[in-house]
Parts: C-alpha cells; sequence; structure tokens
C-alpha cells in the first residue's frame, strides 16, 4: 500500500473509531425503524444491537490494522442473532437485507470522515476505495456466515416445534380482526386444547445467556406446575417461541380466574431456580385467547427494557400505560429528563424522593395518606416532597399528569430511563 495513503488510511480509521459507539446504534436504529419483521420484538432488537456492535468492531479493527479478513472470527452476537431469527420465523432476506443496509450506513460514515479531514482528492479517494473494498468484502464473507448458521437453526427448529399445532396457535394468533370467526369446536380439535373457556396466557423465558439443559421442556414443566395450582379445566397448551422462551395458555373456570394472577405469583416466589414470566390478564373464547396473550407479550416488553425478572401481570398498576412506550425509550428517557430534571438521577436518594413523591400524588396530594403507606411520619412526607421538588426544579402543580406519568416510567423502567449519578 501507498505509504501516504496508509497514513491517511489511519487517520481516517481513528476518527471512525472514536465514533464507533454512535455509529453502530446509529446502525441499529436504522435497521429497527427499516425492517418491519424487527418490531414489536425488544429482545430481537437488543441482540441485533450487539450483532451491529461485533461488526462494527470487527471491521474497524481490520481496516485500521491492516488485519486480513483471513484471520478474523465472526463475531459471537452476530451468529446468535443469526440463530435467533430463524427460531423466530423472520425470514432470510431481512437477516441479509440487514447487512446490505447496515454497510450502506457504514460507509456513509466513513465517507463523512475522509471529506473531514481535508485530504488531498487522490490519497481521499484511495482511502474511500480501500475502505469500500475491504468492508465489502467482509459483508460479503460474513453474510455467508450467519446464513450457515440460519439454515442449521431454521431445518431442525421447524422440525422440532410441534409443527401442526404451532402453526395453529400461530395462525390464530395472527389472524386479522376482519376474518371469519373461527369454529370452536375445529379449533379445540386442532389445537387438542378448550377454546371455550377463560384463558390466562403466559410467557415464559430464561435469561438469553442461560446454559439451562433443554430449557424449553423446563418451562413446560414449569407450566404445568402452575395449571395444576390453579385447578384448570383442561391440559395447558405450550409452544416453543424460541430456544429460551414459550408461549402457554391455562383454561380456567370463571372463579378460578379471578384469583389466577395473584396464586401464580404467590406461588413462583416461593419456588427456586423460576423463569421469568409476563401473565396476561384471563379472557374468555378465541379473543379471549389472543387478547389475553398479547397483554402477557406487552408484559414481557416492559419486563426485558427494565431488565426485571419474577412475574409481571398486565393487570399491575401502571402496566398497561408504560408498555405502550417499550419501544421508545429514548423518548421516554428524554421525557423523564425534562419532566424531572435532577430528580431522575439514579441513585439511592432520588429513588427515595421519586417513591415519596409518586404515592403522595397518588392518594391526592395528601401526607398523611402517603405517611400511612409508606409508614413514614406526616412531617417526613412533606420534606421528602418539599426536597423532590427543588431536585426537580419546579413544583409539581403545573404538570402534574406529566410528573405522575415521568414518576411512573421510573418506577416501571429503572434505570433505562433514569440518568447518571
Amino acid at each position: 500500500m501507498d505509504p501516504a495513503v496508509a497514513a491517511a488510511s489511519a487517520v481516517v480509521m481513528d476518527r471512525l473509531m472514536a465514533r464507533q459507539t454512535a455509529v453502530s446504534q446509529s446502525v441499529q436504529q436504522a435497521l429497527a425503524s427499516q425492517i418491519t419483521q424487527l418490531r414489536g420484538d425488544r429482545e430481537l432488537v437488543q441482540l441485533l444491537g450487539a450483532s451491529v456492535a461485533g461488526n462494527v468492531e470487527t471491521i474497524f479493527n481490520a481496516l485500521r490494522h491492516d488485519i486480513s479478513l483471513d484471520n478474523i472470527e465472526p463475531p459471537t452476537a452476530a451468529l446468535e442473532y443469526a440463530r435467533r431469527v430463524a427460531q423466530r420465523g423472520v425470514p432470510m432476506d431481512a437477516l441479509v437485507r440487514a447487512y446490505r443496509l447496515g454497510h450502506s450506513l457504514v460507509i456513509d460514515a466513513a465517507s463523512d470522515e475522509v471529506n473531514a479531514t481535508g485530504l488531498d482528492a487522490r490519497i481521499g479517494l484511495a482511502v474511500f476505495e480501500r475502505i469500500t473494498s475491504v468492508s465489502f468484502r467482509y459483508i460479503d464473507w460474513i453474510s455467508q456466515q450467519v446464513v450457515v448458521v440460519y439454515e442449521e437453526e431454521r431445518d431442525p427448529w421447524l422440525t422440532n416445534q410441534n409443527s401442526a399445532r404451532a402453526l395453529r396457535v400461530r395462525e390464530v394468533l395472527e389472524a386479522p380482526a376482519s376474518a371469519p370467526a373461527s369454529d370452536p369446536e375445529a379449533l379445540t380439535a386442532a389445537l387438542r386444547y378448550p377454546v371455550q373457556r377463560t384463558h390466562l396466557a403466559i410467557v415464559l423465558w430464561w435469561p438469553a445467556d442461560s446454559e439451562h439443559e433443554d430449557g424449553l421442556g423446563r418451562l413446560e414443566a414449569v407450566l404445568r406446575e402452575i395449571a395444576d395450582v390453579l385447578g384448570p379445566q383442561g391440559s395447558p397448551l405450550f409452544v416453543a417461541a424460541d430456544r429460551n422462551t414459550g408461549w402457554g395458555w391455562i383454561p380456567l373456570s370463571s372463579a378460578a380466574a379471578v384469583t389466577a394472577v395473584d396464586a401464580v405469583r404467590t406461588h413462583l416466589t416461593t419456588r427456586s431456580d423460576s423463569p421469568t414470566v409476563a401473565l396476561g390478564t384471563p379472557s374468555y373464547g378465541v379473543e379471549g385467547f389472543r387478547r389475553s396473550h398479547r397483554q402477557a407479550m406487552k408484559a414481557r416488553g416492559v419486563a426485558l427494557a427494565a431488565g426485571t425478572d419474577g412475574v409481571i401481570a398486565a393487570g399491575d398498576p401502571g402496566l398497561a400505560a408504560a408498555a405502550l412506550i417499550a419501544e421508545n425509550l429514548d423518548d421516554a428517557r428524554e421525557f423523564v429528563s425534562e419532566t424531572l430534571g435532577a430528580l431522575a438521577s439514579d441513585t439511592a436518594n432520588d429513588a427515595r424522593l421519586r417513591e415519596t413523591l409518586r404515592v403522595y400524588l397518588h392518594d391526592g396530594a395528601s401526607y398523611k395518606s402517603a405517611g400511612e403507606k409508606l409508614n413514614l411520619h406526616f412531617n417526613s412526607v412533606k420534606y421528602r416532597v418539599g426536597r423532590a421538588e427543588e431536585r426537580r426544579g419546579r413544583p409539581v402543580d403545573d404538570d402534574r399528569l406529566d410528573v405522575e406519568l415521568a414518576l411512573l416510567l421510573c418506577r416501571r423502567y429503572g434505570t433505562a430511563v433514569l440518568s447518571g449519578p
């Protein structure tokens, strides 16, 4: 390589590597927006982000240090993302298209840096051509790697999905509202599950890095254990969503449905090594089968965004409102910061002040009522509310609704929407 081109290339790559995180984040956001099959699946989008970051780091290092593509390994997150999209039924085209779109965005970033360095036109063109050539060969190579992984994962996954039953479940879930009503008896026969009941939908999952042997089998066992506690009106239904996630439904009587969510929570809190569980609201019939599942999936989205485990239910106070913005946490974080000011800091003291202010507002701005709930003296509540307003920088009376919503988001999403100390 021409020494002048090598030196200029090093300068450009140093500039690119200095903004590597920002480039990766912008690529992830663009792909999550443009690839429609990823919408609504926050876990898949998060894994996409890790895959993008791994690929950007690999190609930037190869360019900066003149590392031969023969001597690099595929990023682990890129291979796992390929496996996961295969398991979720995302078409291979979406996987390959992500690499084409991502490559285009990285090339745009490289072009900006080449132009910003003010290089001689000949040198600048040579540097840009090198970046384009090497990155194209990398994308061609990594695309082949992930396609192989996708195909290897997809074939056995389809075979092992209890295919006819699982496919029918997905057809029921994805049926548009305008579709003709399903024949309950025919659907019961196809699913081997009584659809003319009140259904409690459950989503169960292990962490993404879980090493559980037979993870799906263990999830199904937990579902059956829960069903036994509730006293079902038939056998529960279990469908694998991916290697770490299962969807379940339990058919209940109207009487059992009333206390089902509390019973599940009580049972799982006494159980060791439980998966994370999201619950819908018990609902009747075919539409209830769908509705309870949609609610459970929204609750799962909140849990994933907040990084929480345990049991989360669609009927938990404020959950439905919080779920509306689960896919827009960047906007939520900005809203919380603008609304709460310094009170949105991720510190133990601000957390106490936020919780006191939340209870105080929830109880009609009553110091006495809030004190009873928080087990604090009237004057302690008054002091904390005053300190919360000081941290915020203004009183809460003028925009109380915004404050209550911001406090709800802090409570549900925690550090995902808070600012640094």
